[in-house]
């Protein structure tokens, strides 16, 4: 029995000393002036002598923060060690949509994360500090960030994915403090259709981008992704588009989360052979 007990605590002892590791990362913002959290999963080879890895950022939705993810698909500790990489969840406010407001300078988390975030990431952790090594995905409000920002920034990501992603939100201008973030649709129309994912396509050339999306097609986000879709296909954009049963869900989520990981997975190795 005590032979037993001892393999089993010799187990536990090995799983813990050999799996990834949860951090905080404290960020002082410069464009916001405010420290934001950020929560950071590293693998369990890391740090490994000589070697550096590539990062997968994951961007919450409305009304979440940079443990949302942890608490929506807790598997994403484990895909760190899979995939031997290192995953980085900022903290997007609430209802940021992840750009620069137009009409509230508090509110520059394109900056944030585009800039003042990676930046940080890169100094602080063994990295491969370039694009071919950097992915980003996220959920409904995430979805559209990380499309937005690797759209208007693929010098810094190489590869995009969203899951149920607000890629227009023009029909919904009461929700989500979008008039906050943009000003009322009636008096700045403009800022509206100037940050709408499905908008910004025209900055695509087929060549700089690798990317996928998904919805459930009972998802209120569903036509919007449909949309985006067909107008990628008009343009003879290169992309990857998946709809499946489900609605805007957790379990939605975390089962998503899986071809992401795989999709990021194949882009890094075909990046560095």
């Amino acid at each position: 029995m005590k032979k037993t007990i001892a393999f089993i605590l010799c187990c536990f002892i090995s799983i813990s000393l050999f799996a990834s590791k949860v951090d905080t990362l404290m960020v002082h913002s410069k464009s916001m002036d405010k420290t934001i959290k950020n929560v950071v999963i590293t693998p369990n080879s890391y740090p490994k002598p000589g070697k550096e890895y590539s990062v997968v950022y994951l961007l919450h939705g409305a009304w979440g923060d940079y443990k949302a993810w942890l608490d929506k698909a807790p598997k994403i500790k484990d895909y760190a060690d899979a995939y031997d990489v290192i995953l980085v969840c900022p903290d997007g406010d609430k209802f940021s949509w992840y750009f620069d407001s137009p009409v509230d300078d508090s509110m520059r988390y394109e900056t944030y994360i585009s800039k003042e975030l990676i930046t940080k990431i890169d100094e602080t952790y063994n990295t491969k500090a370039d694009k071919d090594n950097r992915a980003i995905t996220g959920f409904s409000m995430g979805g559209h960030g990380a499309l937005y920002l690797a759209f208007k920034h693929p010098d810094i990501w190489g590869v995009a994915a969203s899951m149920s992603g607000g890629v227009d939100v023009r029909g919904f201008p009461l929700q989500w403090e979008l008039s906050k973030r943009l000003g009322k649709y009636a008096e700045h129309p403009e800022n509206w259709e100037n940050n709408m994912v499905i908008n910004l396509v025209h900055l695509l050339d087929g060549k700089n981008l690798k990317f996928l999306f998904d919805c459930g097609i009972d998802d209120f986000f569903y036509d919007a992704n449909v949309r985006l879709h067909k107008k990628l296909l008009a343009r003879r954009i290169p992309h990857d588009y998946i709809e499946r049963p489900g609605g805007h869900t957790n379990a939605y989520w975390a089962n998503s989360i899986k071809y992401h990981m795989l999709y990021f997975n194949d882009f890094f190795n075909n990046s560095n052979n």
